[in-house]
């Protein structure tokens, strides 16, 4: 399975930033709701592990999501994630890296079409490691953002991309308004130059770079601050209501508000 290979590479792309950063490097803010190094890595490492859980141990997840579903929606995700995970700085780096190094090999071995429990609706293994390479690529963002450095793209960020396209509905449905008949016009163009299109309606269009379009779905960047072309009421709706990854509506970054510290 492709996918569980692009979850891989995407861990490792942020791992080799991570290395030899100091303690008090690990403890500084993004610019993504002042989560520290430490949040962000805490966040992937935990929900890493409970998407492998699912896999491996479908009771045991359910179980551990009564526990972990009340919780989160009294006090949010931080504090039950903090509790959970120990490691801080180097260690922790050390531990989220031997996970997804374990879990990659045998993901790829998996039915892509089998089914795993999760958070909300069930999906099948192949969308759970998509959506994990989907969460590593998004806080990722913040990590490179705020080391000022610029994150070299291949075109595994297609899963992304298809994620964004797969869940145009989700985006209108989970804040609260109609779903338009037709999805925009998308014609992106990878990291390689190849051009990759989706939807059909030419009358609502959205071209440019699929790291943008990406940015914009799993809302790292405002769209204004991406290079794309939007055109037509329902594209510049889509475009201020995207979000790809599950949980309640949120609202995207202001213009200008997430971006390379230099």
């Amino acid at each position: 399975m492709q996918q569980a290979h692009d979850f891989l590479e995407e861990c490792e792309t942020l791992n080799a930033i991570l290395t030899d950063l100091s303690a008090a490097d690990w403890d500084r803010a993004t610019q993504f709701k002042n989560w520290t190094l430490n949040d962000v890595i805490v966040h992937l490492h935990f929900w890493n592990g409970m998407a492998d859980l699912s896999l491996n141990d479908p009771d045991a997840f359910q179980a551990q999501m009564a526990v972990n579903l009340p919780r989160m929606q009294a006090e949010g995700m931080r504090g039950m994630e903090n509790d959970a995970i120990g490691e801080r700085g180097e260690d922790l780096r050390a531990v989220w890296q031997a996970l997804f190094r374990d879990m990659a090999p045998r993901w790829a071995a998996q039915d892509p079409k089998a089914r795993v429990k999760w958070a909300g609706p069930d999906m099948s293994v192949r969308s759970s490691i998509t959506a994990r390479q989907m969460e590593t690529w998004a806080h990722g963002q913040e990590v490179f953002d705020l080391l000022g450095q610029t994150r070299a793209d291949t075109d595994r960020i297609r899963n992304i991309v298809v994620l964004g396209v797969n869940t145009f509905a989700w985006s209108y449905k989970v804040n609260g308004r109609d779903v338009p008949d037709r999805m925009p016009y998308l014609r992106l163009t990878a990291p390689s130059g190849a051009i990759w299109e989706f939807g059909e309606d030419a009358d609502n269009r959205i071209e440019g770079p699929a790291v943008g379009f990406a940015q914009a779905m799993a809302q790292t960047r405002n769209v204004a601050d991406t290079e794309l072309q939007v055109s037509g009421p329902v594209a510049a709706e889509w475009m201020s209501i995207a979000q790809c990854f599950a949980g309640g509506a949120e609202t995207p970054p202001p213009p200008g508000a997430r971006h390379r510290v230099t």
